[in-house]
């Protein structure tokens, strides 16, 4: 069975976790966490990156660190992952969704501002599949409406937008190291990026537990003491020693994907234009990271059998997300601004293939085979 995905793992995360171990510093901001920040810093011009225990974590960090309160409302799109609105949720908020763009599964920006209220405290967009929303858009509606806008960029990494990073755009960006991600800490993994730096103090103290430890270790004051409201949202320094290596591959690894990626869409362009699929469409000024690759099918029917022939022939595929807006607490805890008119439709035609930084040129061609072959037979 060619599997769906395959943690990367790069051959120098061993050595590098071994001297992690050694240094008698695990519980974070070690050694290994400032060379990964540090990174991110200089790779994507971040004003402040920290690291954290997932993406989950960052975005509940960033809900605190923007002061999100009971009643507030953030606006997002119902095809994500539920730790996007649960993070806002935890704080009260309530989620407005807006529907996405059929193309690139994305928040439709054209939809944004008729949801917004005079309840609405930010905009969540999320780069699904690591292709970047229009960025443009938003940050202006945003900036004319004074909100706050924080990207789910946890499948992002090393893609961007008008030459600016993922992450780096909003007020703040969330990052995912999740054994599935494109780069993993080990299994989980997070970061948060701070563009602006007057949330950066705050942002440290909330990262401690809500103590000025940070300032404590950095020199600045003689003892720390509670200052916020805060949690533990360090990674441990083992998994930003396995970050760290894979970091140091990150260019390797992006254009390992970027192969595989294009492999795929050459060989299905031609079944795309004859209408049996719809293959991904990166827009112009976007760079993407190859994070999956997705074909989408007639409906749920067709998928399903689609799924069900490549898992006959030793291809595992897999369907994403189930709009958060149809699920019991979505909507307890949001609701459908206007019409949910691709959402839905567009979530169940979708379909993933195997796509991971060790996929070999042999599977590469046999998950092409056999997707070839069902269109041929069906």
């Amino acid at each position: 069975m060619i599997p769906f995905n395959v943690p990367p793992l790069v051959g120098t995360e061993s050595k590098y976790i071994a001297e992690a171990l050694s240094n008698n510093k695990l519980s974070g901001d070690g050694p290994f966490n400032k060379k990964c920040q540090q990174w991110f810093e200089e790779k994507f011009s971040s004003s402040l990156t920290l690291l954290t225990p997932s993406c989950t974590a960052s975005l509940e960090m960033a809900a605190i660190l923007v002061d999100i309160q009971a009643g507030d409302e953030v606006i997002m799109p119902s095809f994500t992952f539920v730790s996007t609105a649960n993070a806002f949720v935890l704080r009260g908020a309530k989620i407005v969704y807006v529907d996405i763009r059929p193309d690139t599964m994305n928040i439709d920006e054209s939809k944004i501002e008729a949801a917004i209220t005079s309840k609405t405290k930010a905009i969540v967009p999320v780069h699904y599949a690591g292709v970047a929303c229009e960025m443009d858009k938003i940050m202006s509606i945003a900036e004319k409406h004074n909100l706050w806008v924080i990207e789910d960029a946890a499948q992002g990494v090393m893609s961007s937008y008008k030459g600016k990073a993922l992450g780096t755009i909003g007020h703040i960006g969330c990052f995912s190291f999740h054994e599935t991600k494109n780069y993993t800490a080990g299994g989980e993994g997070g970061a948060i990026l701070i563009q602006d730096e007057v949330l950066h103090e705050r942002a440290e103290i909330i990262r401690e537990k809500g103590t000025d430890r940070s300032q404590f270790f950095k020199g600045q004051i003689d003892k720390y003491t509670w200052q916020d409201v805060g949690s533990s949202f360090l990674l441990s320094e083992v998994q930003a020693a396995y970050l760290y290596a894979q970091l140091e591959a990150a260019d390797k690894i992006n254009e390992k994907r970027l192969s595989i990626w294009s492999s795929y869409f050459n060989a299905f362009k031609s079944l795309a234009q004859e209408g049996k699929l719809s293959v991904p469409h990166i827009p112009t000024d976007v760079v993407h990271n190859a994070h999956m690759f997705y074909i989408k099918l007639v409906d749920i029917e067709e998928r399903t059998q689609f799924i069900d022939y490549l898992k006959s022939h030793n291809v595992m595929s897999v369907f994403h997300y189930v709009p958060l807006h149809s699920s019991p607490a979505g909507k307890r805890f949001g609701h459908f601004s206007s019409l949910d008119q691709y959402t839905t439709q567009e979530s169940e035609r979708l379909v993933r293939l195997p796509m991971f930084y060790e996929l070999s040129d042999d599977n590469v061609s046999k998950v092409i085979e056999v997707v070839v072959a069902y269109f041929n037979s069906h």
